[in-house]
């Protein structure tokens, strides 16, 4: 007979976390108690998890959404990406930091930086007081955008990225090739839209929130260059291939989503940076 998840077991839960009780030993007391596992590991999981959005919510942070998420429950080192299997190197779960190796072939990694080159232009970011464009002076890189779907090679890569993180491809943005040469860099940020700033519901009326961030890795820096998330001292490699993807399931600091791009010391850094949103990206 299948083990119900009652309200009052919620409760006793959520109660052994206030008092500061870890949860390996809420797990063992019950298992313990006849809970099997399985059971006990998702009543705690979503009870939880629910708890921290109710504490959340009730401090003024947004409420969570909804945001991509790849296949790695069973802990698999390969993800099925339709055309390609893509490899698991990494899963970090706050901030939700996922690293994949081999997103990308190297001569998909050549025909990106090829095609985008002539269209580079010093990059812009976001003006999150009008929700226009603007140069920052912490984004020294040049950059460009394909339009969604634009060529056989964007739209591969795209339902690519698609099936990995089962996000619908009209949910993201174009893809954006940025180059870095030696001293740029792109100081630590948010890729979410600020709630507070007077042009945020401007830019969400185009598909909502910001919801996850995929960065594509195309060359490699021979020093430098790698993507940093300061909030938990992590830095991950620019190694030519590759992607770090990461969520955000609310537009606060608390999802520990802060990261930047290292300066390049030597060498040429070439990245593809693709976001995603909460609804159709127009």
């Amino acid at each position: 007979m299948t083990q119900q998840i009652t309200p009052e077991l919620r409760k006793w839960i959520v109660e052994q976390a206030q008092a500061g009780h870890s949860a390996e030993s809420v797990l063992q007391s019950m298992k313990d108690s006849g809970w099997e596992e399985e059971v006990a590991i998702d009543a705690m999981e979503t009870t939880l998890r629910g708890h921290l959005d109710e504490q959340a919510v009730a401090q003024g942070q947004p409420p969570a959404v909804p945001v991509p998420e790849p296949d790695v429950g069973d802990s698999s080192l390969y993800l099925d990406a339709g055309d390609r299997q893509v490899a698991v190197l990494s899963v970090m779960a706050l901030p939700r930091v996922i690293v994949l190796g081999g997103l990308l072939s190297d001569e998909e990694c050549d025909a990106l930086v090829a095609a985008a080159r002539p269209r580079m232009q010093r990059s812009l970011t976001v003006a999150t007081k009008t929700g226009g464009e603007e140069v920052n002076d912490d984004r020294t890189s040049q950059g460009m955008f394909f339009q969604r779907g634009e060529n056989d090679l964007v739209k591969k890569i795209e339902a690519r990225i698609a099936r990995l993180l089962r996000w619908p491809v009209e949910n993201g943005e174009g893809i954006q090739v940025l180059h870095y040469v030696p001293g740029t860099e792109y100081k630590p940020h948010y890729d979410y839209f600020d709630p507070n700033e007077p042009g945020t519901p401007t830019i969400l009326k185009r598909g909502g929130q910001r919801v996850g961030t995929v960065v594509m890795y195309l060359s490699e820096p021979e020093k430098g260059g790698g993507t940093t998330f300061p909030a938990v001292h992590l830095e991950v490699a620019p190694k030519r291939g590759n992607a770090v993807f990461f969520s955000y399931d609310r537009a606060d600091p608390s999802t520990k989503t802060l990261h930047g791009g290292a300066p390049v010391i030597a060498g040429e850094k070439w990245i593809a940076t693709k976001w995603l949103r909460e609804r159709e990206f127009r």
